[in-house]
């Protein structure tokens, strides 16, 4: 009896060793050649200061990003978290419901606001993110149909578009022209029970400028170097996405779709890119 108590004591011991000596190497693994913190810790770059009275034009624009496009693909995938990547939904999500360091603001009473003015509380915010589905499971022996209610979480694959609402500016100060995001908005596709689309659904509005200090320390895949990793302030902020303008600043406050239909519709959007263009060329003279 007294060996036997013995030589558990030893067993129990040897475990603790080993385990001990396992964690402490795990810890002390590095994936990869050197340890990577310059975006961890990553600054973000102050805006310019701009006077009311030196801004000479401006002009607001609302856009759409795809996220299908190839080009916008930095923004969509990983579609699971991996170590040193999100994409850019998991890093929202993640910002709302575990740091709470950004804040959503909802489509108000119209389900078309766009200005900020609903904020919306962690509980409301929480259900909308995790909503609550009925399916129906059909008995194939009785043919009755019995109502299913399970928890089912927007992921990352779920959110194909945003929506950008930026202004452009012309400083006469320094005879320069800027185009500063205000707000972006993820959307998911809706469909049917038939498997149909029902077209894209605004989830909520974040503030573009309170968004840059989680943005700038997170990773995007860059295609060329993956020592020349950039974030996803540097992928808005230097404008290396691909994008679509649905509505510009108007006096009926109205969407291009309102307005044009098919063809005509991607035509009145280049009109309006090209204008934006134009106009600063137009204010020098050569």
């Amino acid at each position: 009896m007294k060996k036997f108590f013995l030589s558990s004591i030893s067993a129990v011991a040897l475990l603790v060793l080993v385990t001990g000596s396992v964690n402490a190497q795990v810890q002390t693994v590095l994936d990869g050649a050197y340890v990577k913190e310059h975006n961890a810790t990553k600054r973000v770059v102050a805006y310019p200061h701009l006077r009311e009275a030196d801004v000479m034009w401006a002009h607001r624009v609302w856009r759409i990003v795809d996220l299908r496009e190839k080009i916008n693909h930095q923004l969509y995938f990983p579609i699971e978290e991996i170590e040193d990547r999100k994409s850019l939904f998991d890093v929202i999500k993640h910002a709302l419901l575990v740091e709470g360091s950004l804040t959503a603001y909802g489509l108000g009473p119209t389900e078309t606001d766009d200005e900020f003015r609903f904020p919306m509380q962690p509980t409301g915010l929480d259900s909308m993110l995790n909503p609550t589905v009925t399916r129906y499971i059909e008995d194939l022996d009785t043919g009755e149909k019995t109502p299913v209610t399970n928890s089912e979480p927007i992921k990352s694959i779920d959110i194909t578009q945003y929506k950008i609402k930026e202004d452009w500016v012309f400083d006469k100060q320094r005879s320069e022209r800027y185009v500063r995001i205000i707000g972006i908005a993820p959307m998911m596709q809706m469909f049917g029970e038939d498997g149909e689309s029902r077209g894209y659904k605004t989830l909520f509005w974040l503030y573009f400028p309170e968004c840059r200090y989680v943005f700038a320390n997170w990773d995007v895949f860059n295609l060329q170097n993956d020592a020349q990793r950039r974030t996803f302030e540097d992928i808005f902020q230097q404008r290396m996405f691909a994008s679509y303008i649905v509505k510009e600043s108007n006096v009926y406050n109205r969407a291009i779709a309102d307005y044009a239909n098919g063809m005509d519709e991607l035509l009145e959007s280049e009109r309006i890119k090209n204008e934006l263009f134009l106009i600063e060329h137009d204010l020098w003279h050569y």
